[in-house]
């Protein structure tokens, strides 16, 4: 079924799996395409990049083709503003992360602007920062959203003090927490939660067993990711 069409979702693959007369669960699909050795041949929604966006996606990994893991380790701190975990109820959460691990979650009501933004970043990133790096300096990375972009975050990080990491749009692929947003929906299908506060309970004990060595595998990864994106010419990547 699989090799028929790779661009099915593991729902396709299920309904037809039941209408040859095998009864099954969404997870034990997706745990036999993976023992057959498909994962990574049932492709990933990829953005979509024009030209430009690819243009600068090159430049951007030429100029840090030479960044080494230990550079990565002591100055990016990835993070995550969006991640809806959706259940019987969804959430959205913010969380950080580093080499040395992760910093601790942001439960977010509502749509998030720019003014809402700065006070997660006040309230939780410095914070972060400090668990995370103590007295080093960081470099603090994000993506391109309008409440990161906006004029007055970029005052409050000037007035802060912190550097930012440029970032080149629809790069998903250069981000590691977002293989760590991964890890963490991964844990909580076998949770299970039905209410809000078990989903919140689920992700906060999902997010609290990410060990340091794995959010330091994924920032190792960054010279690898830097180098499949010059290969690719600036298209997506694997990651």
């Amino acid at each position: 079924i699989v090799e028929k069409d790779r661009f099915q979702t593991l729902g396709d693959l299920q309904k037809q799996w039941t209408e040859s007369g095998v009864e099954t669960s969404r997870a034990t699909v997706y745990r036999r395409v993976q023992e057959m050795g498909y994962r990574c041949r049932i492709p990933q929604v990829k953005p979509l990049l024009n030209q430009k966006q690819r243009q600068k996606r090159l430049t951007w990994a030429t100029e840090k083709q030479h960044w080494t893991v230990a550079q990565w380790s002591k100055r990016e701190m990835p993070k995550c503003l969006k991640s809806s975990i959706k259940y019987p109820q969804s959430v959205m959460v913010w969380g950080a992360m580093s080499a040395a691990g992760v910093g601790p979650l942001c439960f977010i009501k509502g749509r998030v602007n720019a003014a809402s933004y700065q006070e997660i970043l006040e309230h939780f990133m410095l914070p972060s920062a400090e668990k995370l790096y103590g007295d080093e300096d960081f470099i603090f990375q994000h993506d391109l959203a309008p409440a990161h972009s906006a004029k007055t975050t970029g005052k409050w990080f000037t007035d802060h003090g912190i550097t930012l990491l440029n970032w080149p749009a629809n790069s998903p692929d250069l981000n590691p927490i977002e293989n760590l947003w991964d890890i963490v929906k991964r844990k909580l299908r076998d949770a299970r939660p039905n209410t809000l506060d078990e989903l919140k309970a689920a992700i906060e004990a999902s997010w609290a067993s990410i060990m340091p060595q794995q959010c330091h595998r994924l920032i190792a990864s960054m010279p690898r990711r830097i180098e499949a994106v010059i290969s690719a010419k600036g298209f997506p990547t694997k990651y």
